[in-house]
């Protein structure tokens, strides 16, 4: 290691929640491993602050990471730690996406303190949830399934489920195992029915674009998985094209064939679940944006582009 990194503390900024000091204290370990020194600076965002509203109604472009950004741009911190899929689609031109953790199972999951809870197409329940895409999903694949705004954290959550403010909780896999919650899941969703959210499984590291270089190069190296890298280039691509935040019911889901190109499985639904557009793709490794961009544009010249303009109207209407 070089002589001007190896005393350097590596500032690591992450929002307060259990579940992103745990992806935070991962991203430390893993750099500490490869011999470098690290520090985390907690900061809150506006995803953190405002709970009484849903995404769609706070503007979610950045809800959970600008502050975060804020603190890269001052040199307050020099690399960020978020849940992938809460990364706005499109990057500040003076910062960068350096890093992609290799990803957990990415399934969506139910949630429920009753062992015996069952999810069937002709289940009459309330699941608690404060995802656009999941909410589209439900009313897609149980149309008699009725959804609750859930905002907070991974234990605000559990909380309002104990009050029984609704039946059971749909969340993402990787969160709830890393919480140490997995005990609680009675229903696994296939992942090419309720396909997730562009990057859900997997920690993304930003950083400043005129970060050392030697430093930059090192932090890659000790965090980045380079099959989820691939991937998530492609969902990204997907995802940027789209123009879709987390308030946008889009989804993407990228993996390696054996051969060892890249399928990427996306597309979008509308709010009402009554249209489901939905496509595969497949090419080389060295076309994981482009097939992306192709799957994209796509989806939107075959519908993706009215139910778009349907989504902002209405909340226009609101």
């Amino acid at each position: 290691m070089q002589d001007s990194i190896k005393d350097k503390v590596i500032r690591i900024g992450t929002r307060g929640s259990k579940l992103a000091l745990w992806q935070a204290e991962h991203a430390a370990e893993k750099l500490q491993a490869a011999g470098l020194k690290t520090e985390l600076v907690i900061i809150s965002t506006k995803g953190d602050q405002v709970l009484d509203r849903s995404l769609d109604k706070i503007g979610s472009k950045g809800v959970f990471t600008e502050e975060l950004e804020v603190s890269l741009r001052e040199g307050n911190i020099d690399i960020a730690v978020h849940s992938a899929k809460d990364v706005q689609s499109t990057i500040p031109d003076d910062l960068e996406l350096v890093a992609f953790m290799e990803r957990e199972k990415v399934n969506d999951v139910i949630l429920s303190f009753d062992p015996n809870f069952k999810l069937d197409r002709d289940s009459n329940v309330v699941i608690g949830t404060s995802s656009t895409r999941r909410k589209a999903l439900l009313k897609k694949h149980y149309p008699n399934v009725t959804t609750a705004e859930s905002r907070g954290n991974l234990q605000t959550r559990l909380r309002k489920l104990e009050e029984k403010q609704f039946d059971a909780l749909m969340l993402a896999y990787a969160g709830v195992y890393r919480m140490g919650y997995d005990n609680m899941i009675v229903h696994t969703f296939p992942e090419d029915e309720f396909v997730p959210a562009a990057g859900q499984g997997s920690v993304a590291i930003e950083c400043a674009k005129n970060l050392q270089p030697e430093l930059k190069a090192a932090i890659k190296d000790a965090l980045n998985h380079a099959d989820t890298y691939v991937c998530l280039l492609a969902e990204r691509a997907f995802l940027r094209t789209m123009e879709g935040g987390c308030s946008i019911p889009s989804f993407a889901l990228a993996t390696l064939t054996e051969e060892g190109g890249v399928s990427i499985n996306g597309g979008i639904v509308s709010l009402d679940g009554e249209t489901l557009l939905q496509k595969t793709m497949s090419g080389t490794a060295a076309e994981a944006e482009s097939l992306g961009v192709q799957l994209a544009n796509d989806t939107l010249s075959n519908g993706g582009e009215e139910i778009l303009t349907s989504i902002k109207r209405e909340r226009s209407e609101i």
